[in-house]
């Protein structure tokens, strides 16, 4: 764990966001670096991209660019000596997620909780429980 990067998850969310102290308080606390990702996903009815007035390819660079602009915004409003790096991925956000936390270089992954119950909890993918469950490194959910 010492050795590995803080991993933190973003959606750039107000959640996500609050994770972030926690993201950093780890990577001081180890004196390790802090990698950011964020996660574009493919959008939903793709195959019915001829009633879009763009391809599913260009509405995904788009995003990606949105992607970009929020990251750096992110980093400016940043005030740390951490060495940080940014991902911006595409494809279903649990499998990039563990992609990413499996990897090597990475120590623990904080990642923020949706804070769904009931009904919801059980319609919806909850990213921050697949991640805890498929990762092999720890893994803090912050709600």
């Amino acid at each position: 764990m010492r050795t590995g990067q803080i991993l933190w998850p973003t959606d750039f969310s107000e959640t996500a966001a609050h994770a972030l102290s926690y993201a950093i308080e780890m990577a001081n606390l180890y004196h390790v670096g802090l990698k950011i990702l964020h996660v574009v996903e493919q959008p939903i009815g793709d195959e019915n991209f001829m009633i879009l007035s763009i391809t599913p390819e260009d509405l995904i660079k788009s995003m990606e660019r949105a992607a970009a602009t929020k990251m750096q915004a992110l980093l400016e409003k940043l005030h740390t000596d951490l060495p940080v790096t940014t991902l911006i991925r595409r494809g279903d956000p649990v499998n990039e997620i563990l992609d990413e936390a499996n990897s090597k270089d990475t120590g623990m992954v904080v990642i923020a909780s949706h804070g769904r119950t009931g009904i919801s909890h059980f319609l919806h993918t909850n990213v921050a429980e697949a991640v805890a469950n498929g990762a092999a490194c720890p893994v803090l959910v912050v709600k």
